[in-house]
């Protein structure tokens, strides 16, 4: 989640600026020049079916950052919603960049500092 927060995740934006990418575009549609963490939270066409279940559990439509963040502190039922919907499309997104990087680099290894597991569930990130 605090790489949705942030934009400092899977995102063509970011792993551009860092050198991991040669372009900013989105790699699950053809509709963005550039994938940032408002494109694939409120417009990308991938991610649809994830955004409905969370706008029905938010009850709105509004999924700017600033929005995500008020419905994470009203309550459990709004963490866990955000929760999912982040987990699940950036669990979507990293094995598709992980795919990217095997099949462009074969003999590359994930570099230092990069997980190779699951994600932590969002039990664990829960606040107390």
């Amino acid at each position: 989640m605090t790489q949705v927060l942030t934009g400092h995740g899977c995102f063509g934006r970011y792993l551009h600026r860092i050198g991991r990418e040669e372009a900013p575009g989105c790699h699950h549609c053809a509709d963005s020049p550039e994938d940032t963490v408002d494109h694939t939270v409120q417009k990308c066409p991938a991610w649809e079916g994830h955004r409905r279940v969370l706008v029905e559990a938010l009850g709105g439509g509004d999924l700017s950052r600033p929005v995500l963040v008020q419905a994470m502190v009203r309550g459990e039922r709004e963490w866990d919603a955000v929760a999912s919907f982040c987990e699940a499309f950036m669990l979507e997104k990293e094995a598709a960049e992980r795919q990217r990087v095997r099949t462009s680099h074969p003999g590359r290894r994930a570099g230092p500092g990069r997980h190779h597991g699951r994600r932590v569930s969002r039990d664990d990130s829960r606040p107390p």
